[in-house]
């Protein structure tokens, strides 16, 4: 089946967990250029800086580790709508940050699910996954692939994923699952590689650094979706996704790390080096990821519509930005 409408009615009020982040705020951004745009809640974790850019929203702190105070927000926000983007990111602070990972993904997971399941009437609930839950294959990896994290980042997701398909299987709020591949775009933190990258290029063009890039594993191959496909993708699914089973949001091309990194220097403005780092090497790192998207697809009509190299453009105008001082950095 196909559902075209992505716009939420008039009367539904939004919920955006982790709105200060990266997906957070692209989202924010695609619900305020709605002309139907509906009351939207952003929460953002203690101490964190809001957006500067992210639209129109009613901002609060958050702790989702406060289970009081998670009760008492989700009850003040009585939202209809839950995209629940908080969490703790990325797969190489993971190994030293085991215990911040999990109380991240899965305790703060299981304190949001439980307050909105007291609700008199519990929301759709969103909450993106990782493709990191398969087990590494070369091959494309579509929702019944095998499971077999590799990192405790990987291994939080998958019980993230698990803790909610229970929550909703117990009376909680209906769960739509995502097992999203990687996204990029404008607003990524340089932890990321094509971020990492594009920040490098900035620096080096505006003279802050050496005319060197330093690099990790180019030979890895990654199925890469701009992030504003991402959330369109993610709109889509709270639209007329199916709860309780999960959707591969991915582009169905793996890109060679490296081609990433040619491309972005095709852009560079002045002549730049290549240098390889072994403080960049991730340990376990899957050497090709690369999604099945027929299901999402099938059900939901969605298909990636930004090409890469409009991604890597804006990528690195986002940074050079930055490096200018012109735009705000969103990346933490």
């Amino acid at each position: 089946r196909r559902h075209a409408a992505v716009t939420p009615a008039a009367a539904e009020r939004v919920l955006v967990t982790g709105a200060a982040g990266f997906v957070g705020g692209h989202l924010l951004a695609a619900l305020a250029a709605d002309p139907a745009a509906p009351l939207v809640v952003a929460w953002r974790r203690p101490g964190s800086r809001r957006p500067d850019a992210a639209g129109p929203a009613a901002w609060r702190q958050v702790d989702l580790l406060d289970r009081t105070a998670v009760e008492q927000a989700v009850a003040d926000a009585a939202p209809t709508q839950v995209y629940h983007c908080a969490g703790v990111a990325g797969v190489d602070g993971s190994w030293p940050g085991r215990r911040a990972v999990l109380e991240g993904n899965v305790l703060g997971t299981r304190h949001l699910l439980a307050a909105l399941g007291g609700l008199p009437a519990p929301p759709r609930v969103l909450v993106p996954g990782s493709a990191l839950v398969y087990r590494p294959s070369s091959a494309p990896l579509g929702e019944t692939a095998p499971l077999g994290p590799v990192s405790p980042y990987a291994a939080s997701k998958l019980e993230q994923e698990r803790l909610a398909l229970a929550a909703a299987r117990s009376g909680g709020p209906p769960v739509i699952l995502t097992r999203s591949f990687t996204h990029i775009g404008p607003g990524q933190a340089p932890a990321y590689a094509a971020a990492g990258f594009a920040a490098q290029i900035a620096r080096i063009e505006a003279g802050r650094a050496a005319a060197v890039v330093s690099v990790g594993d180019l030979e890895a191959r990654r199925d890469l979706t701009d992030v504003r496909d991402t959330v369109r993708a993610y709109r889509m699914l709270m639209a007329g996704g199916a709860a309780g089973r999960p959707y591969n949001v991915c582009t169905g091309a793996a890109h060679r790390i490296g081609d990433v990194l040619d491309a972005l220097l095709s852009l560079a403005r002045v002549r730049i080096e290549v240098r390889r780092d072994p403080a960049r090497l991730r340990p376990d790192d899957n050497p090709v990821l690369l999604g099945d998207r027929s299901r999402i697809a099938g059900e939901l009509g969605w298909e990636p519509r930004l090409p890469l190299s409009e991604t890597l453009a804006d990528l690195l105008g986002y940074w050079r930005g930055v490096v200018a001082g012109d735009t705000p950095s969103s990346a933490p």
